[in-house]
């Protein structure tokens, strides 16, 4: 199968001024096919959030190449879409504004946004609250409003950077069964950076481990569990030997991490 997205031997490089450059990322090769849901992992400072950027087109790599269907990504584009950790919702827009505000920018008739973005509204469980603001809702609420925001666009690759990492852990969980939910009914191609090990299990068919920086492909973990998930999952011996399995990967790493960061 031709693969969807591809990255080639990706490098990045900052280089600041009056300072020492930092080597983020090195020699990423990864190969995702079409509606796959993979998630990335690793110590904080990895590279995770440098490489969505890349595939998305808001940063160039030093070296390497992204390609989505063979062609190569040189800007944003209407195939990817991303959502970010913090929402980024205009507070004096309605819940309805905010998620058909892209089709708007591309200058959509009224009638055709307003038919798309109540699709999506409903698909995200925000139904009811068409009419309220950002400040009205809570956080797990605000993100759905950004997902929704991002699948009203139709992108072919969803982009999700550590997105219920502001989430309490109750509400994260319930937000991994809608994600779950959503991804089931538009089989998007769906790239996640986490911190949450379990959540990453839990939502992918992959996880891809990063090394600390420079980020490098560690290993590439199956996760051969059957699908539609419950929560229940999360219990089950091969669940939790997996999660196992990821963490001993990079335990060192984010101790290490830690006791700098202390």
């Amino acid at each position: 199968m031709k693969p969807h997205l591809q990255i080639r031997a990706v490098d990045k490089t900052f280089n600041r001024a009056g300072k020492a450059s930092v080597e983020a990322l090195r020699g990423i090769d990864l190969s995702i096919a079409e509606g796959e849901f993979v998630s990335i992992v690793g110590a904080s400072g990895s590279g995770k959030s440098t490489l969505l950027r890349i595939i998305d087109g808001l940063l160039a790599p030093t070296a390497g190449s992204v390609l989505v269907d063979g062609q190569l990504v040189r800007r944003p584009g209407a195939d990817r879409a991303m959502v970010f950790q913090q929402d980024s919702l205009l507070p004096w827009k309605t819940v309805t504004e905010n998620v058909g505000y892209g089709l708007t920018l591309a200058h959509k008739p009224k009638e055709e946004v307003a038919r798309i973005a109540q699709r999506f509204v409903d698909l995200t469980g925000l139904r009811g609250f068409e009419g309220h603001y950002p400040h009205q809702l809570s956080g797990g609420m605000r993100q759905r409003v950004n997902v929704a925001r991002a699948l009203a666009v139709d992108p072919r690759i969803l982009l999700l950077d550590e997105p219920f990492a502001a989430l309490d852990a109750q509400t994260r969980e319930i937000m991994q069964t809608e994600l779950l939910s959503i991804w089931q009914s538009t089989r998007k191609t769906v790239l996640l950076i986490t911190h949450q090990i379990d959540e990453a299990v839990f939502l992918s068919d992959r996880v891809v481990v990063f090394s600390a920086r420079p980020g490098q492909v560690r290993e590439e973990v199956t996760v051969d569990l059957p699908r539609p998930r419950t929560l229940a999952l999360k219990r089950e011996p091969a669940f939790v030997a997996l999660v196992d399995h990821i963490w001993k990967l990079i335990e060192a790493e984010v101790r290490a991490g830690v006791e700098q960061g202390a």
